[in-house]
């Protein structure tokens, strides 16, 4: 090989590794591999781009590059942005990461201008910056998610305020309430992830770049507009956290945990439900799959899937947090780390949640049968104690009468309202032709009128206030 030809090796190994120029000797191939991230960091090529356009337009705005650099930089990363969005230029391996990637095709693009890019700047605050952007982009399309699934949560609970059902304690049948008071459990907790996504961007929403490596920079930036051109808040307040927080990422790995958590509780009632014992509901077609020997079976693969799927997002959080536990300040390469799982728990969380929602508004509710649970699970039980005490029985008295006419239907294969006014009467005179009224399950529901309860006209109110709520 002629000198002329090693270095030009030379200048396109420092071209894809930017710090090549202390080095006298060439990384080895599996250091290099062990150490690149591009393989996945080329996620960020927007954000990366991105946020040098800010920073090129800030060095500007300060003097410290002309108005013509800005503009043939500016150019070139456009140009860059357009061919990677086209398919014209790839994003190789031949490169350490996106950063990398972009200012080594800006500098053979637009030749000296392009080495000017990286002034005022560390890669630390770089891909903090990008890590940064990246998250906020992908939080605001969880949070389109969350929204659209509320909504045909909400048009189920519209459709559904006299749809009765049993509610359960311990998976046993306890009281009467309605679908629409059911569904309406899981938009609060559904209402809360969409508040904690809102909180995360509040508390994330600094801009670190012009923190530099850890010290900050020699040069005027003019940190606070950079924030602007990016739509931060404003400026993060102390370099060395600013490279070396990930704060927000445990934060959003934790708030999507609570998501999967709520989809996975959701996903298990659905899977019950939807079994021959309860036969509550019915799966879509196009959201359930066969089996290969047993032609009879319809089975809820989806919502089995998201359950099982909910590890994968516990395991990233836990993989941060003990990554993060015993790093000095400021940067160190552990926290390269923090990508690979946080980029996949984000992929399965939107994938769960556009899936979840697909499937809960093409189930079919067998009201009937919903009911007749109901009816046949003693969900009644309470009200009939509560009968008792308004007509004088103290309530422990009749707790137990109560209970011995449980005993009674379950020895005679009976429900409370199959019952005689005369079986009623051989275990307590008090019992009334009222009796029957008392425990319908109409009664039972539509008297629980205080907020939050089950009945029609207090789920009317509670409906209310979810439509202002994503208005």
């Amino acid at each position: 090989m002629t000198h002329k030809s090693e270095n030009k090796k030379k200048r396109g190994k420092d071209m894809a590794q930017l710090w090549g120029g202390r080095f006298t000797k060439e990384t080895d191939k599996l250091v290099y591999n062990f150490n690149a991230s591009i393989t996945f960091d080329r996620k960020f090529y927007r954000q990366d781009i991105r946020g040098s356009i800010a920073h090129v337009t800030m060095l500007a705005k300060q003097g410290i590059l002309t108005e013509d650099e800005k503009k043939q930089i500016i150019d070139g990363l456009k140009g860059i942005l357009q061919d990677v969005e086209n398919g014209t230029l790839e994003i190789t391996d031949e490169y350490e990461d996106i950063h990398s990637f972009v200012e080594a095709n800006l500098i053979e693009r637009i030749g000296a201008a392009g080495k000017k890019l990286h002034t005022g700047r560390s890669r630390n605050d770089q891909v903090a910056l990008d890590m940064k952007l990246y998250t906020r982009d992908e939080i605001l399309e969880i949070q389109d998610l969350l929204k659209n699934l509320l909504k045909v949560l909400l048009k189920i609970m519209e459709e559904n305020t006299d749809t009765y059902m049993p509610g359960f304690t311990h998976l046993q049948k306890a009281q009467p309430i309605t679908l629409a008071h059911h569904f309406g459990a899981y938009f609060e907790m559904f209402k809360r992830d969409l508040s904690r996504m809102e909180d995360i961007v509040k508390r994330m929403n600094f801009c670190p770049l012009g923190s530099g490596a850890l010290a900050g920079t020699t040069y005027p930036l003019d940190r606070e507009y950079t924030a602007q051109l990016l739509d931060f808040t404003g400026a993060t307040l102390n370099s060395m956290d600013s490279v070396s927080d990930r704060d927000y990422v445990i934060e959003f790995l934790s708030a999507s945990s609570t998501i999967m958590m709520h989809l996975s509780r959701f996903c298990e009632e659905i899977i019950i439900w939807n079994s021959n014992e309860y036969q509550f509901v019915e799966m879509d077609d196009a959201y359930s799959t066969g089996s290969s020997i047993m032609p009879q079976k319809k089975n809820p693969d989806i919502a089995e899937l998201v359950r099982g799927k909910t590890g994968r997002v516990y395991g990233a959080l836990m993989s941060i947090l003990t990554t993060m536990k015993g790093i000095p300040l400021a940067y160190n390469k552990d926290m390269q780390e923090d990508k690979e799982l946080t980029f996949d728990a984000m992929d399965t969380v939107k994938g769960c949640l556009a899936l979840f929602t697909g499937m809960v508004s093409t189930m079919k509710f067998n009201k009937e049968r919903m009911a007749s649970s109901a009816m046949n699970g003693f969900t009644n039980a309470t009200d009939a104690a509560d009968y008792l005490v308004n007509h004088g029985v103290p309530f422990r008295d009749a707790h137990g009468i109560v209970g011995r006419l449980v005993l009674y239907c379950i020895d005679h294969n009976k429900s409370l309202l199959d019952m005689t006014l005369e079986e009623y009467k051989e275990i307590s005179e008090v019992f009334e032709e009222d009796i029957y009224d008392a425990i319908s399950l109409e009664t039972c529901v539509e008297k629980r009128m205080t907020i939050g309860a089950p009945s029609q006209a207090a789920m009317k109110q509670v409906i209310a206030e979810y439509k202002k709520f994503l208005r």
